[in-house]
């Protein structure tokens, strides 16, 4: 095996195993309790998973390790209130499991119930104006855990970059070298912050997990916080990488979403702050939520938080995050982002550019804002997303955030949008009409 790729295939987050078609199964067959994965003192050798060979993030392994990722990866902590946390009321609506829609590109309706399975999910939570109206846990997610947020992670590190902007720490015209001298020779060093958090970099990275020479390999060689072999010579963390990526087309034209736009933005970020990430985000956002569960993020051998896919929270916590959001910056008795901040998100990014983009046809009109996915659609829902299912949902018109975490076998959203998104939108529907 090329040295590159064995090295990446060890570091979890990143790597998007493909699922043989016999290896898939249902949701209620591979779930993770059922299956008996690390149970045990110890457990029986066929039901251990392991970071080293990469058997943590295969399907269905999959389903036990995004609730316990700190078992597989060293982390860092983001830490939650220690006093005046949220207490989020509960109402639930025994209505919700039989609303129906239509899935994408199907003539024949689906219930919300039945999109849960469908979709593996571990467990959503929907808010009504403020108050929970649903919520479900399943497998290996209980109340008190914390699942893996994937690229839902970009999400805060774009929402931290949007308010220091806002607070004039940085310059959204000004390029990455102005922040990051080192950053002079790479494809980050005349690109503007706005470029980068809107992600309309021109760069010469590929994030596809089938080709054995695409850039990917590289940036999860760097950052596999394990001992490297001796015969290593690449880049030893995320940092060291981010200063090699060169530039392929020109900035500001279209929409590439690459995973290193955020962890190059993380950097900026550190660097302009004087503090790492999870420190920011427990400083700025996570404590004055009222949270109650502490966060975390995976971190490379160099104890860098992977900005851009490697943090793990409680659902609640992330619904008082959306709520938060929802309610223009304003929660928990304080104004904790500026109106101006959730107001700039709202408003969207580049159409046009998101548009030339291969989601461009599947997320037509949509756009991307600070590492938000706006979808304009008649609600102005805008989401955070990450593969294999997570999101939190916003849709200011039906007052409505929600928030799931999944493990399906396919990481891709493209796979999973057509029973969710429209499901999504039904509930929202629903909530309006009452």
């Amino acid at each position: 095996m090329n040295m590159k790729i064995g090295i990446g295939l060890m570091f979890l987050t990143l790597i998007c195993v493909k699922t043989n078609a016999q290896e898939i199964v249902t949701a209620e067959q591979s779930n993770p309790v059922e299956m008996g994965w690390m149970q045990g003192f110890p457990p029986p050798k066929d039901k251990v998973i392991s970071a080293i060979d990469g058997s943590f993030f295969r399907f269905p392994a999959l389903r036990y390790s995004v609730c316990h990722m700190r078992q597989f990866l060293p982390t860092t902590v983001v830490n939650a209130a220690a006093t005046n946390q949220y207490e989020l009321q509960v109402k639930l609506d025994p209505n919700i499991d039989a609303i129906t829609f239509l899935p994408w590109n199907s003539e024949k309706t689906m219930t919300w119930k039945e999109s849960l399975l469908r979709n593996y999910t571990d467990g959503i939570l929907i808010l009504h104006k403020g108050k929970i109206i649903y919520e479900k846990y399943f497998g290996e997610l209980k109340p008190d855990g914390v699942h893996a947020a994937m690229s839902v992670s970009k999400t805060f590190t774009g929402t931290l970059g949007a308010l220091l902007i806002e607070e004039g720490l940085l310059d959204e015209n000004k390029t990455g070298t102005n922040y990051i001298p080192e950053l002079k020779n790479s494809a980050f060093g005349d690109a503007t912050i706005r470029q980068i958090l809107d992600m309309t970099t021109g760069l010469k990275y590929s994030e596809d997990y089938s080709d054995p020479n695409a850039e990917i390999w590289a940036f999860s060689a760097a950052g596999n916080p394990f001992p490297k072999p001796s015969s290593y010579d690449g880049p030893t963390n995320y940092y060291d990488y981010l200063v090699t990526v060169q530039k392929e087309g020109e900035h500001g034209e279209v929409f590439g979403y690459k995973t290193i736009n955020t962890d190059v933005m993380g950097w900026i970020i550190s660097r302009t702050t004087g503090k790492s990430l999870s420190e920011l985000l427990s400083e700025r956002i996570w404590k004055p939520l009222g949270t109650h569960v502490d966060g975390y993020f995976q971190v490379d051998g160099a104890g860098i938080a992977f900005a851009g896919g490697g943090f793990s929270a409680n659902m609640r916590d992330m619904a008082l995050f959306g709520e938060m959001i929802r309610k223009n910056g304003k929660f928990n008795k304080q104004q904790i982002l500026p109106s101006r901040v959730v107001a700039d998100i709202r408003n969207g990014g580049n159409r046009e550019a998101f548009n030339q983009s291969i989601y461009g046809t599947s997320l037509k009109n949509w756009s991307y804002r600070n590492m938000w996915w706006i979808t304009h659609n008649e609600h102005g829902a805008f989401a955070a997303r990450g593969v294999h299912g997570q999101t939190i949902y916003i849709d200011p018109l039906a007052e409505m955030v929600l928030v799931r975490f999944a493990s399906h076998p396919q990481a891709k959203n493209a796979r999973i949008d057509p029973t969710s998104l429209p499901a999504y939108h039904a509930i929202a529907k629903y909530l309006i009409s009452k």
